[in-house]
């Protein structure tokens, strides 16, 4: 006679949440005991220790030594997260650079790798396929050092929407399905990773993800993250979660218009803040190669160059303050190439903010405006991404048994 399996369901579910549950917090202390785990979750001892000798049996937990607590009773066994395993693989492409990360479920970066590539004038499909390479060399790299990607996340320039970069119009891509791509380019190079979980988003909503889980924001939720390339994007975070609206496409702070009779945007409009404040637009203005023979420059006090990046201050802060005014974020992060020009972007775009933010919160003291942290691109972003789906539910992606 068939039992009914609804209870057992039920019971699976619980256990299946408990192990995330434990997981998440051992990887939130990054060292903790059964005992802090179990005084934390709200769990008896016995519970938790059966959750830990399971996610210790499947790689993503490891023991350390022991810790005295100076009470009485046995010292307890250190818990963390493995170092091998499951990583998250993170890829930004963007118009001049590749960038490729891994990273393991304590946060370390294993791996990275930048290439600088004009990807301009080429193809999407060979744009994603050099990505591709990228991603399977550190991919290689990682296996040497026990780690197996879970799952990659791609950061992608312009409008992005179900695995598909809708138009990005700084590369000349309409309707480009990334996602499937970069899929096939990558299981070329290595079979093993056919069918691997591939997700993505506009890389700004990335590093804004990054700034979020890696940063130094302390205990702030609701933020813009405006990243300076070769166009400028933006990201909207709203107590904790990505403000994506309608249809995912939130946060083209680049192309709002600070000038009706400016120059003609790629996007096809006139007068977008990429235009004054976008890397390319900048650089041209101040005639350096670089970021770095553009910051050299300004510590010399060349006075054209002071002159085009307070523009460009300038013309941030104006469209920044109807941002704040709009969403009244806790704070603006500037990243990108931003936080290296930030001495000589900040008192133009500080100005602008203090006088156009209604609220009278943007004061020069009030410390709202600051650099993004070091290493928190969005390549660790997406990076970041994929080990959140591993915290969340640890056994869809468990290793293999024979």
């Amino acid at each position: 006679m068939n039992q009914p399996t609804g209870p057992k369901a039920d019971k699976s579910g619980v256990r299946r949440h408990n192990l995330s549950l434990v997981l998440r917090t051992v990887h939130e202390a990054g060292e903790t005991t059964r005992a802090a785990v179990a005084a934390r979750v709200g769990l008896t001892r016995p519970a938790v220790s059966s959750l830990v000798e399971q996610l210790l049996d499947l790689g993503f937990l490891v023991e350390k030594g022991k810790t005295f607590s100076g009470q009485a009773g046995r010292p307890g066994t250190v818990l963390t997260p493995a170092d091998t395993g499951p990583a998250g693989l993170g890829v930004e492409i963007n118009v001049d650079y590749v960038t490729v990360r891994v990273v393991d479920l304590t946060g370390t970066d294993r791996v990275h790798r930048t290439e600088r590539l004009d990807n301009r004038d080429a193809r999407a499909a060979d744009v994603l396929a050099r990505a591709a390479r990228i991603a399977a060399a550190a991919l290689d790299e990682a296996a040497g050092a026990g780690l197996a990607a879970a799952g990659a996340g791609l950061a992608l320039p312009g409008l992005v929407r179900d695995g598909t970069v809708r138009q990005a119009p700084n590369l000349g891509w309409n309707e480009v399905p990334a996602e499937a791509l970069f899929g096939k380019a990558l299981a070329a190079r290595r079979p093993a990773t056919a069918g691997l979980p591939l997700t993505s988003d506009n890389e700004a909503n990335m590093a804004a993800l990054a700034e979020l889980w890696s940063g130094s924001l302390g205990e702030i939720r609701t933020f813009l993250h405006v990243t300076g390339e070769i166009g400028v994007g933006g990201a909207i975070v709203v107590h904790g979660e990505l403000l994506r609206g309608a249809h995912g496409f939130a946060g083209e702070i680049g192309h709002l218009v600070v000038d009706a009779g400016g120059p003609r945007c790629r996007c096809g409009s006139r007068g977008c803040l990429e235009q004054y404040a976008g890397q390319a637009a900048l650089l041209a203005s101040a005639d350096a190669r670089d970021v770095p023979d553009l910051a050299r420059r300004a510590e010399a006090g060349e006075g054209h160059v002071l002159t085009a990046l307070a523009e460009a201050g300038r013309m941030l802060g104006r469209a920044l303050s109807g941002a704040v005014n709009l969403l009244d974020p806790e704070a603006v992060v500037l990243g990108g190439s931003y936080p290296r020009l930030m001495p000589w972007l900040a008192p133009a775009l500080a100005e602008e903010l203090c006088a156009r933010v209604v609220s009278g919160l943007w004061t020069p003291d009030a410390a709202r405006l600051r650099p993004a942290s070091a290493a928190t691109d969005a390549s660790r972003g997406a990076a970041a991404l994929v080990l959140h789906d591993v915290l969340a539910d640890p056994l869809s992606h468990a290793p293999a048994t024979g």
